[in-house]
């Protein structure tokens, strides 16, 4: 089962995250990111690996797309806030 992150594992898994654009967003457990990209073709495309992953992981983000830039936020909501698997899945979207 997964479990919402201790405060020390915040700070560890957490951080890399914010340093590479991942923000905590203010009034709740999650964290978001602005992904943009060449055109549409290329952000449907990147959202579509995108969605393999988070599909083999059954872990799926809360997206937005218009034209060439995709808005991410990732939470856990069977823990109600973040877990490990929003940093695993933010780490992989940072390297499609």
């Amino acid at each position: 089962m997964t479990e919402k992150l201790s405060d020390t594992a915040r700070k560890t898994v957490l951080g890399p995250l914010l340093e590479t654009g991942w923000s905590m967003i203010e009034d709740r457990d999650a964290i978001t990111k602005t992904y943009k990209f060449k055109d549409f073709t290329e952000a449907f495309g990147w959202m579509a690996r995108a969605a393999l992953w988070a599909e083999k992981w059954n872990h799926h983000p809360e997206w937005f797309n218009v034209y060439n830039k995709v808005e991410v936020t990732l939470t856990t909501h069977d823990v109600d806030g973040l877990s490990s698997l929003d940093a695993k899945l933010a780490r992989k979207l940072d390297t499609l």
